[in-house]
């Protein structure tokens, strides 16, 4: 994970653009892995880890509405939690994550290693679904990680 995290970290300051991240079961892991790097403060405006459904209504003004009939685990909030983290700042590029690392919280319509990742910036909007197999700690590492290849992708699009 550290090789394309140094690829987005030169991407990013020589394209003088700028990202935030909004997580849930990432809890921080993302932001963790942008922030590690010396410099990071010139591109990683911010990041947050709103792990509840309340904080997400709170912070990232997602109506309660939308978490009550799509779930937190969804694709609407994960494209919402990119779209709102990025309008607090400003940033170039919006990231959200949501997913069901386990071992509980599956529903038969998401199973545990359910992820959304959703990106968002002036000239893109998407989301991607993910199920990614092993423990918690697996889980998180993938969706992390899934996460970074997204920006990198955008970054060299």
């Amino acid at each position: 994970m550290q090789d394309i995290s140094n690829q987005i970290h030169k991407f990013l300051i020589k394209k003088q653009k700028t990202v935030d991240i909004a997580e849930s079961c990432t809890g921080g892991l993302v932001s963790t892995l942008l922030t590690k790097i010396p410099g990071s403060s010139k591109y990683f405006i911010l990041g947050t880890v709103t792990y509840s459904n309340k904080s997400k209504e709170d912070i990232l003004k997602i109506p309660r509405k939308v978490i009550t009939q799509n779930g937190a685990v969804s694709g609407i909030v994960a494209r919402l939690m990119a779209k709102n983290i990025r309008k607090i700042s400003g940033a170039d590029f919006g990231i959200g994550i949501t997913g069901i690392a386990g071992p509980g919280g599956a529903m038969p319509s998401k199973p545990v290693c359910t992820v959304f990742i959703a990106m968002e910036s002036k000239k893109m909007a998407l989301c991607k679904k993910f199920c990614f197999s092993g423990d918690r700690a697996r889980v998180r590492k993938k969706a992390a990680l899934a996460s970074l290849k997204l920006l990198y992708s955008a970054l060299v699009y």
